[in-house]
């Protein structure tokens, strides 16, 4: 017992010091008040200091002495030594040492004066009391307590009922009835009461039971009855006994207990005369029962739902037993009243919040109010709550509102006065209430304005203490929103101005907030609640009745339900709209029509709705192919764009979406951005621009609105504002242009590793046109300050943010544009001066200041060595400026202004049109017409200022360090090419670019090189773009080759244009260059050969990517060739080739890959068009013609039948007319491809017996050309050619010379010029010719010392090649599998069929090595004695080869001379009648072999009938079908019966011949 242990000291000087200490230490114990262990501290002490007597440590008289002075320190301090007492009694008792036990009777004794006998005789036991005299006998004490006992609880008394008088019970009714207005108190009739109990013996139980019926009759007088049981109380249990007795009476079926009960039960638990605990057991139904009531509910209830969303057609059975199912219900009787529901609402009604907050949680959420008389008595008890708040700080200005009465009951909630107090009863009521608020829409409309009213507050309010606080209230307003608002929302019916009230509040809060409430909503909140599971399912149900029916004619009707239907329940409604429109694209129109009966609250929802199905992680972004967007995604970003156009719908969390998803490296959902901008700004992004839009794009912002997209759009002011705000306010503008700069090269390097190619290029492709789109949509509409504030200089946006320099330029364009403006507006100001001179100086001044730091800026963008040939400053001209700056586009605005007068017109003869309509039209077709015309003399001014600039800017453009071929490698590296696949109008811009900086005549600028180096190598280009750069880059090319068609229709515009330009000088190192003389230029014929050069490489590119198989090679072509078609092919050659490719794409394609059959078809049909306006390549150019070459046959047998002009001369003078000649060489080498069956044909028609005789007189007539050659040349040695035309003519004579030397070259020089894929079939073919040669007994194989001379001299010319500058211009190596053959073939044709105007042309350029060959100006370095040294070593050659030949020929004649008999006699013929013809005009065929005049079109269709007859020969002799290719002309079916009436004509025909070449001597 003893917990506090007191010094030993004390008690050994006891006397001295100890019974001092001892008491002063009771008497602290005694002034504690710390709730009872006072009490057990004083218990240990006294039980400390009787112990040390009990042992015998102390004096008995001392220690009594000290016992009997405490007495006074408490009352209740002999009960306190009493208990000591029996603690020691029973330790002692239980000693063996019997002197102790002595001790403490002495003690006890002692202690009998100050301590009560009766206290003692309680404590105890009854032998301790015997032993101190207080009993006599123990055990007669002990029978006396089990007698009492047994009387007190055991026994039962007898109580006789008819003792008690009625009459009593009949005062006492009306005692308890009378009249309490007076001064009647509850005491005077407790006293009453007591009385007629006594009087009458009434049994007290059955009085209070009375009392209840009476208080239960007159429950208005709840004072005084409640005073009177208070008063007469027994105990509480007893009065719930009776109270639970009643309510078991009401609990029998078809009975209903009455609200009195409830009232009088309420009250008693209210004033807590009885305990909830005590009376809730006495009440029905049991709690297990309401959960299983409940779960039962829900399943009812998703049960009715899964019925109304089912199509069900019920039988007639089924709908018979539903009736008997209902008929039996009505018999079952009704179930008794749910009295805890009962109590609850009488609870309520008086305001006890806690007691009915402890039955609510017995219950589950929301069972209590579903019940309505629940509901309302809870709103009622918080409209009294909020009362006072509300008057402060929700009602409207204007309204007065209906003032509440708080309840007289003192122990209500206290109502509000700050919006801290809400959370103290307020909100939890609110939270209990749920989504049965929405009985009470007064109730619900101002807690939203208390919201509003908070929101408020919490926004202008900045303290930070108080900002925690805030914080609390402004979560707690949210849960409240989700858990009460949104869900009582749903259960009222299409309440539209509840509605409007919540957007009211829903609009101050931030839309990450509303989201998350419209999630839950949706989500979540719908299954709560079994009343909500049937209101979604009833939603759904009416939302596809509406939309089944929903079509354009019935928008307005429609569009109502859609608005009532909507006003309670958006979420499911749009949900369901947005699925249907997932499927059925055509829904959007009437749709987005019928949505215009929305609240706002709506709409943003709406929003929430679109982005949660966007977001849809379930469904695929792409179509099963992997290939393309899904239709879905499509529909969905469709219909954002036209919602978001019409209603006035928040943005920022699209947006946001959007920039989230592009953070996170995804790029499908830019197709909404690009959707949005689209429809709300007007600005349109497509690469199927028709040109007359696409020059309207190049003027003004009206020109672009009016002309320059597919659609009229207007009235975009509004809703581009509405997006230009919420960028703003956001700062999303910078983000989204950063963020998809970057991800373009991120879906490709990042996004696109597992992904289709055809895909992945649809998603650059949309990257980029939404970053065009977006960048434009922000030039347009940001004011100068906002552009400029948000976007950065542009070497931090490209080393910072890394953005690629195409697109940082692309952005920064517009920045540049304005300052430059607003500076030159500054400086016109300043300084009052009008003349146009002046401006323009004011002009290139602001440029200078704007541009100077970008100029410094750029600088860090690319290595040093690039700016050792392009100047920092023409690298950001170029990127700086726009078409807008370098042309007006007049015939634009003049097409746009004659539409308005067009316009005009019709409004002013149409009679329909009322006046005031009329008047207004007409004022605004007027306006916009001189508008126009205002911004057509403004750009005009603008273009000249530019212009003029550029021109004092040109000189400082470009270096002289390096050579011209490296400037122009950096400029379509670093410039031309990534911009001019950006957009359509750059690329216009790129093809205009050039042609301002040729014609501007910039220093160092080569303009030939540029043309030549973006026509030449076209293949890798195309391969690497994607669909719609492919459709940019056609543009571009179109544009070039504009250029270069103009100047090549007219030599009158080609020397006006290009002559004495810098641009098109022919030598590449600039310096010490000071303007260059006529020899330098390129004259208009060789600039003729050039261009066929061009159209030959560009035809060469377009077969290989068409015979590579592959999607992106194929695609991009036809689309490119789809561009340029109105300028490319003009050749009906290289035409007739492609047709052919194209063709067999199209038969390829048919069933594999639908798409590229669907655009090779789409090229094929324009191609066929294009055919009228196509030319034969002699009309193109003037083309070579063959030479006569005296070779013999089996020299020209050989697979080396064609090489290349060794040229010899260094000088100058001699070097630009070679360069020009060869030029000629170069662009006639057009080499076609020939079929097999051509190849054949050919080695059957040498061997006709007939090669020996042929043979030896070419040998002859060789020998004399020789001879005249030599002398030719010794002259030209004395004196130089001094004009083109003689250098011409020494020329000519040179390849004469040479021809023989140049068809024994071996093959190895063509194999170097083929393209890989190609050497090999060469080579077969050449193995399989020369062992066909050799079996018909038509020559043998080139002997060793001829392969000798053959490498010598191709090596001579290597180092020749070596010691050139490297250029550009390559001449066109394209080589067929049968080039050889079809070379071979040709030759013989000559020799034996005399055709001097043979149109397919016997080039002599063909096998030069690619490195020599891509020289504009070379200086050839090969010596004068190489050229004596190659005609010895030729001489020789042919001299053995004509002995061999002859041998073998005589001998092969023999055996075949039979069968060949006829043939032989007619070739004889021939050759006699082409010697006589050659005879007459020597001069003029030498002279004509290397013209490059025009074929007559007599000679062509006579060269025409003789190909036809050969290869007549040739059919029946090989029996294979001859197929027509790309190197010659197509053969006619009936050359076969024509053949013979044009061999009559041959005779007259060799004297026209004779004729056309006299005229072309007399015309050179």
């Amino acid at each position: 017992m003893a917990t506090l242990i007191l010094p030993g000291e004390w008690f050994k000087n006891w006397e001295k010091t100890g019974k001092h200490e001892f008491v002063q230490l009771c008497k602290e114990l005694t002034e504690k008040t710390d709730h009872g262990s006072e009490v057990r501290d004083i218990q240990a002490a006294l039980y400390e200091l009787c112990w040390q007597v009990v042992q015998g440590n102390l004096k008995l008289d001392l220690v009594t002495s000290v016992l009997g002075d405490m007495m006074e320190l408490r009352d209740d301090m002999p009960s306190i030594l009493a208990d000591v007492f029996s603690i020691l009694d029973l330790e002692t008792g239980a000693l063996e040492e019997k002197i102790k036990r002595d001790h403490y009777t002495q003690l006890v004794g002692a202690c009998l004066f100050f301590v009560p006998e009766a206290i003692l005789k309680e404590r105890l036991d009854p032998e301790t009391l015997e032993s101190l005299g207080l009993i006599k006998q123990a055990l007669q004490f002990n029978q006396k307590i089990v007698k009492i006992k047994t009387k007190l609880f055991y026994k039962q008394q007898k109580f006789n009922l008819l003792r008690e008088e009625n009459e009593g019970y009949a005062k006492l009714i009306t005692e308890l009835g009378q009249d309490l207005s007076g001064n009647i108190t509850s005491h005077l009739v407790l006293e009453s009461i007591k009385s007629l109990i006594g009087c009458f013996n009434l049994d007290p139980n059955r009085v209070l039971d009375i009392i209840l019926e009476v208080y239960e009759s007159r429950s208005d007088q709840d004072e005084f009855f409640l005073s009177l049981i208070k008063s007469y109380m027994c105990e509480p249990l007893t009065l719930c006994h009776i109270l639970g007795f009643k309510f078991k009476f009401y609990q029998e079926p078809n009975e209903e207990t009455p609200t009195s009960l409830y009232h009088i039960a309420a009250a008693l638990l209210h004033h807590n005369l009885i305990e909830l605990e005590d009376l809730y057991v006495h009440l029905m139904p049991q709690d297990a029962t309401i959960i299983e009531e409940h779960k039962r509910d829900i399943s009812e209830a998703k049960q009715v739902a899964r019925k109304l969303v089912m199509v069900v057609l019920p039988s007639e059975k089924n709908e018979d037993k539903e009736k008997e199912k209902e008929k039996d219900e009505e018999k079952n009787e009704k179930p008794p009243d749910n009295q805890k529901l009962g109590l609850l609402e009488a609870l309520l009604r008086i305001g006890d919040w806690q007691h009915a907050q402890s039955i609510m949680d017995q219950m589950p959420s929301f069972y209590a109010t579903s019940h309505k008389a629940i509901a309302l008595a809870l709103c009622q008890l918080v409209h009294l709550t909020v009362e006072p708040l509300y008057r402060r700080a929700g009602v409207p200005k204007g309204s007065k509102g209906r003032i509440a009465h708080p309840l007289r009951n003192k122990r209500a909630p206290r109502p509000a006065e700050i919006f801290e107090d809400l959370r103290r009863d307020t909100f939890s009521m609110l939270c209990y209430l749920g989504p049965h608020l929405s009985h009470d829409p007064i109730l619900f409309a101002k807690i939203v304005r208390l919201g509003k009213g908070f929101m408020k507050e919490y926004q202008s309010d900045s303290k930070i203490e108080v900002k925690d606080k805030m914080d609390t209230l402004l979560s707690c307003f949210l849960s409240i929103a989700d858990q009460v608002l949104l869900p009582s929302l749903s259960l009222m019916e299409c309440n539209a101005c509840m509605s409007e009230e919540l957007w009211g509040l829903f609009k101050l809060f931030p839309y990450r907030h509303r989201y998350r409430l419209y999630g839950q909503w949706k989500n979540e909140t719908y299954s709560s609640h079994p009343l909500l599971v049937k209101v979604k399912a009833q939603t759904v149900e009416r939302a596809k009745y509406i939309m089944k029916r929903l079509t354009k004619e019935n928008v307005k009707q429609s569009g109502r339900q859609i608005g009532k239907l909507s006003h309670s329940n958006p979420t499911i409604l749009f949900d369901y709209m947005l699925s249907q429109i997932q499927w059925y694209d055509n829904l959007i129109v009437p749709v987005v029509d019928s949505l215009k009966y929305l609240t706002s609250l709506n709409y943003d929802v709406l929003a929430y709705c679109i982005i949660e199905a966007l977001a849809n992680p379930e469904k695929e972004k792409m179509k099963h192919d992997d290939t393309t967007i899904s239709s879905w995604l499509q529909s969905l970003a469709s219909l954002c764009g036209a919602v978001f156009r019409k209603y006035p719908i928040e943005l920022a969390g699209l947006l946001q979406y959007v920039t989230n998803q592009l953070k996170a490296g995804k790029s499908f959902d830019l197709l909404i951005l690009k959707e949005v901008v689209q429809k709300m700004a007007g600005i349109e992004i497509t690469d199927e621009m028709t040109s007359e839009q696409l020059e309207a794009m190049t003027g003004g912002e009206q020109l672009k609105a009016e002309g320059g997209y597919f659609g009229q759009i207007r009235n975009t002011k509004k809703s581009s504002q509405r997006l230009k705000d919420a960028l703003l306010d956001h700062e999303l503008a910078l983000p989204l242009c950063l963020l998809m700069a970057q991800q373009r090269n991120g879906v490709v390097f990042l996004e696109g590793g597992e992904k289709h190619l055809k895909l992945v290029g649809h998603l650059y492709d949309q990257c980029h046109d939404t970053l065009l789109q977006f960048g434009g949509f922000l030039a347009s509409n940001l004011s100068t300050e906002d552009y400029i504030k948000r976007v950065p200089s542009i070497d931090i946006l490209c080393n910072q943010f890394h953005t690629p320099h195409d697109a940082a330029f692309f952005l920064s364009r517009p920045m540049y544009a304005h300052q430059i403006l607003s500076k030159y507006d500054e400086m016109k100001k300043g300084e009052k001066g009008n003349r146009q001179q002046q401006k323009v100086h004011k002009y290139v001044a602001a440029c200078e200041q704007v541009m100077t730091p970008v100029h410094e800026a750029v600088v860090s963008l690319h290595p040093s060595r690039v700016w050792d040939d392009l100047r920092p400053q023409f690298y950001a001209t170029f990127w700086s400026l726009t078409m807008y700056d370098l042309a007006v586009p007049h015939a634009a605005y003049e097409r746009e202004v004659n539409k308005l007068k067009v316009q005009i017109k019709a409004i002013e003869e149409n009679p329909e049109i009322p006046l005031n309509k009329k008047k207004k039209e007409k004022e605004r077709c007027t306006a916009l017409q001189e508008k126009l015309q205002e911004e057509e003399k403004k750009q005009l001014e603008h273009v000249q200022r530019v212009l003029h600039r550029l021109k004092l800017e040109k000189d400082n453009w470009l270096f002289a360090k390096s050579t011209k071929n490296e400037t122009i490698t950096k400029f379509l590296q670093l410039c031309l090419f990534p911009r001019c696949i950006f957009s359509s109008i750059d690329a216009v811009y790129c093809a205009r670019f050039v042609e301002l900086v040729h014609q501007q005549k910039t220093p160092n600028f080569c303009t030939l090189l540029c043309y030549d180096r973006v026509f030449s190598a076209i293949i890798y280009t195309v391969a690497s773009c994607t669909e719609n750069e492919s459709h940019r880059y056609g543009r571009f090319l179109c544009c070039m080759l504009e250029t270069v068609t103009r100047w090549h229709s007219d030599r009158a515009i080609y020397e006006k244009d290009c002559v004495n330009f810098p641009g098109f000088l022919t030598i590449f190192r600039a310096t010490g260059f000071d303007g260059g003389n006529k020899a330098d230029q390129l004259d208009y014929e060789n600039f003729r050969h050039v261009v066929h050069k061009w159209h030959y490489m560009l035809t060469k590119a377009s077969v290989h990517c068409l015979e590579t198989g592959d999607y992106t090679h194929i695609r991009n072509i036809l689309i490119v060739l789809t561009k340029i078609l109105p300028c490319y092919p003009k050749v009906l050659n290289l035409g007739q080739a492609l047709e052919c490719r194209v063709q067999k794409i199209c038969l390829e394609e048919k069933d594999k890959r639908p798409d590229l059959y669907a655009l090779a078809m789409g090229y094929s049909g324009r191609l066929k068009g294009q055919k009228v306006h196509m030319v034969p390549e002699n009309e193109f150019h003037h083309k070579e013609q063959p030479a006569r070459s005296a070779t013999p046959a089996s020299q020209q047998n050989g697979p080396g039948s064609t090489g290349k002009p060794t040229t010899s001369t260094n000088k100058t003078d001699e070097g630009a007319s070679e360069d020009g000649e060869r030029g000629k060489d170069k662009s006639s080498a057009t080499t076609k491809p020939v079929n097999k069956a051509n190849s054949a044909a050919a080695k059957v028609t040498t061997s006709n017996g007939n090669g020996a005789l042929i043979s030896t007189k070419a040998v002859k007539e060789r020998d004399d050309k020789e001879k005249s050659g030599k002398e030719k040349k010794e002259k030209k040695e004395k004196t130089p050619g001094s004009t083109p035309e003689t250098k011409a003519e020494n020329r000519r004579e040179k390849q004469r010379d040479e021809r023989a030397g140049k068809e024994e070259r071996p093959a190895r020089e063509g194999k170097e010029k083929t393209p890989k894929a190609d050497r090999e079939k060469v080579k077969v073919e050449e193995k399989s010719s020369k062992d066909d040669k050799a079996k018909a007994g038509n020559g043998e194989p080139i002997e060793p010392s001829r392969e000798r001379d053959a490498i010598k001299e191709s090596k001579s010319k290597e180092k020749g090649d070596r010691s050139a500058v490297a250029g550009s211009l390559k001449s066109p190596g394209l080589r067929s599998e049968s080039a050889e053959s079809e070379r071979d073939h040709k030759r013989r044709k000559l020799d034996t069929h005399s055709s001097p105007s043979h149109s397919s042309s016997v080039k002599d350029n063909s096998n030069e090595p690619k490195e020599s060959t891509s020289k504009h100006h070379i200086s050839y370095n090969s010596v004068t004695r190489s050229k004596s040294r190659e005609r010895e070593t030729e001489k020789k050659d042919s001299e053995n080869a004509q002995g061999r030949s002859k041998e073998k020929k005589e001998e092969k004649d023999r055996k075949e001379r039979k069968r060949d008999h006829i043939v032989n006699d007619h070739e004889t013929n021939l050759e006699t009648k082409r010697r006589k013809d050659e005879n007459g005009t020597n001069s003029s065929k030498n002279r004509k072999s290397t013209s490059p005049l025009c074929d007559s079109p007599l000679s062509a269709e006579k060269e025409k009938s003789k190909r036809s007859k050969s290869s007549s020969k040739e059919k029946a002799e090989s029996g294979k079908p001859e197929r027509t290719s790309s190197g010659g002309k197509k053969e006619s079916r009936h050359d076969k019966e024509k053949s013979e009436k044009k061999e009559k004509r041959d005779s007259s025909g060799a004297k026209e011949e004779k004729k056309h070449h006299k005229s072309s001597d007399k015309h050179r």
